[in-house]
């Protein structure tokens, strides 16, 4: 099967995990703010000891590409992409919205028609959130959503909708709806990577390393690329 080393930096959590065969093999976590600039190094090279010291060939490296925090994503990719350049590796990029369904997807829920709503705080009453269904099928891309009573009412007026992530809180107050459930707790982790990066490694969906750009750099260099006319 595959190896793959996991990190994630989206939030003030930071986490790395490895995994081999559809398995966590290695994982740790840092939830004393955001210090990634001070702990990802550490932690990354206690991992790469882990599987060397165990003889374990890495095949890719993992990484939650946004949306998040400016600076986590930042110092996540650029650690992630010099992993790759180092020991010649698979890059893959991992949606930070879609990770955090992982968790939630491992929980009962009910409601076969149930959407998920993953939510990373923007600030304000603003949120960066999509909605999918249960098999991780995109129902409403990414978006950044000024948060009312209005903002998902054509979803929630035809299925349940659980609204969790950090940007989840803001609702709980400005959204009333019957079907509105919410669920605490909900953290983007590397060790809920695995299923997610292995799909994605099968399927030859990886990225260009040399110009892999996380979440909030996507449409500048997308300008910066296109052409003068």
């Amino acid at each position: 099967m595959s190896c793959i080393l996991h990190i994630e930096t989206s939030t003030s959590v930071c986490s790395v995990a490895v995994s081999e065969d559809s398995h966590c093999i290695y994982h740790e976590e840092d939830h004393s703010g955001p210090n990634h600039a001070e702990r990802l190094g550490s932690m990354v090279d206690e991992a790469l000891s882990f599987t060397d010291s165990h003889a374990i060939p890495f095949d890719a490296v993992a990484v939650s590409c946004g949306p998040g925090s400016y600076t986590g994503l930042r110092i996540g990719v650029s650690m992630a992409k010099g992993i790759c350049y180092g020991r010649n590796l698979k890059l893959i990029a991992v949606p930070t919205l879609e990770l955090l369904c992982v968790p939630v997807l491992l929980r009962e829920i009910p409601e076969d028609d149930a959407l998920l709503c993953p939510m990373l705080d923007a600030r304000r009453m603003e949120v960066y959130a999509a909605l999918y269904d249960r098999a991780l099928k995109e129902v409403r891309p990414v978006s950044a959503d000024v948060v009312t009573a209005e903002t998902y009412k054509q979803w929630l007026d035809e299925h349940p909708v659980y609204f969790f992530g950090n940007g989840a809180k803001k609702c709980m107050e400005t959204i009333n709806h019957p079907n509105a459930h919410y669920i605490d707790g909900i953290e983007p982790i590397a060790k809920w990577m695995q299923p997610l990066a292995e799909k994605r490694l099968l399927n030859g969906q990886t990225e260009d390393v040399a110009y892999f750009v996380p979440f909030y750099l996507k449409d500048f260099v997308a300008i910066k690329a296109k052409p003068l006319i």
